[in-house]
């Protein structure tokens, strides 16, 4: 099981990193390509930021948009799309695979759901859509 997050939300006494450094880390790490989960993840481990959001007070995605480096599409709907292209890759060597094409189905019924919650919440244009054909060009 995953551990609990901290009740306190101060950042720890003996955290020395300033909150424009932590701004600046993460923007030079968007700027190499990394998604905000690596991001977290590279600050937790080597800069011993536990929580960006304790000590900046807003979250990693935030600071990005603020500085206009969000990915176009949502990290996790981005997942969800390169592992719909992988499947797809191996269904097409070995096509007798069925238990590779369902799990395709439920990945793709996945990608569905998630395009059509972050149309309503206005993060994905409104002619936004899934196609396999496209997909591959979406995660290149």
């Amino acid at each position: 099981p995953k551990p609990a997050k901290p009740y306190r939300r101060t950042p720890p006494s003996w955290l020395k990193t300033t909150t424009a450094e932590v701004v600046e880390h993460i923007c030079k790490f968007a700027r190499k390509g990394l998604t905000p989960s690596q991001i977290g993840v590279v600050l937790r481990d080597s800069h011993g930021v536990a929580q960006v959001k304790n000590l900046t007070g807003s979250k990693i995605l935030r600071i990005l948009k603020k500085n206009g480096l969000a990915p176009q599409i949502p990290e996790d709907l981005y997942m969800l799309i390169k592992k719909a292209v992988s499947v797809r890759k191996h269904l097409e060597r070995f096509r007798k695979d069925k238990d590779a094409k369902f799990r395709l189905i439920l990945i793709e019924s996945r990608i569905h759901r998630v395009t059509r919650y972050y149309k309503s919440v206005k993060a994905l244009p409104p002619t936004f859509k899934y196609e396999s054909a496209t997909a591959s060009a979406l995660v290149a």
